[in-house]
């Protein structure tokens, strides 16, 4: 079986990413597509394992194996977190509403530390643009903004919103360069310290919900050995 035919066959959820679901799309942007499929349990009996993850068939399509897709989410990765939380879904199969089901026993105070280094890395090429050209990408700017923001609201309501809302207007002016990096880095470090504060009254568990998601991935790994659809 090729890694392609992992995709178009087993795939239990997939969803659209990037400023589509951020609601900061523009007439040129991307559809970024991102998945999750389950592996047929009997491809793990060989030396050879079948991939923790798979570009395409389409041009900006990215797919997780499902126990790769939940080792990432456990460890707070901010892409694959997200994903979790897409509001375009195109594709979901039983396996996948489950694994919509357990959102939140993903989340925990890791997210902080994980967004945060995220984020750290991401200033940090900014700064990098603006040393050498003057200004930053902006579009990266924006994303850092809306990442800073969506962060934030998380450790404070425990709940991940992914989505632009009130602030679209004023992150769709960050794009197109109109508030100036010194404004821009200024909210930054606002937002920096607000989810510094959020932190210590925030009501996420200090850990995700290993149990659950294991007992998710054990069930689907035994149904699927099992020839169950």
């Amino acid at each position: 079986m090729d890694d392609l035919t992992l995709v178009r066959d087993h795939t239990v959820y997939q969803c659209v990413m990037g400023s589509r679901a951020f609601g900061l799309a523009t007439e040129a942007s991307d559809t970024d597509r991102r998945g999750v499929y389950l592996a047929p349990s009997p491809l793990f009996w060989r030396f050879e394992k079948p991939p923790t993850h798979v570009e395409g068939p389409r041009e900006e399509e990215f797919s997780w194996e499902l126990e790769r897709f939940c080792s990432l989410a456990l460890r707070a990765n901010p892409n694959v977190l997200e994903c979790l939380h897409s509001p375009l879904v195109e594709q979901l199969t039983p396996v996948g509403e489950e694994l919509l089901s357990l959102r939140g026993a993903f989340l925990s105070r890791r997210a902080h530390t994980s967004f945060s280094r995220y984020a750290a890395s991401q200033y940090g090429r900014l700064l990098a643009d603006v040393r050498v050209h003057g200004a930053p990408r902006w579009k990266h700017a924006m994303h850092l903004v809306r990442l800073l923001l969506s962060s934030r609201d998380l450790l404070r309501t425990g709940r991940l919103d992914i989505g632009a809302g009130p602030h679209r207007d004023r992150l769709l002016a960050v794009r197109r360069g109109e508030l100036g990096w010194d404004e821009v880095d200024a909210w930054m470090a606002r937002l920096t310290e607000e989810n510094a504060t959020a932190l210590a009254g925030t009501a996420l568990p200090e850990e995700p919900d290993l149990a659950r998601i294991e007992d998710f991935l054990v069930r689907a790994r035994r149904a699927s050995a099992s020839g169950a659809p």
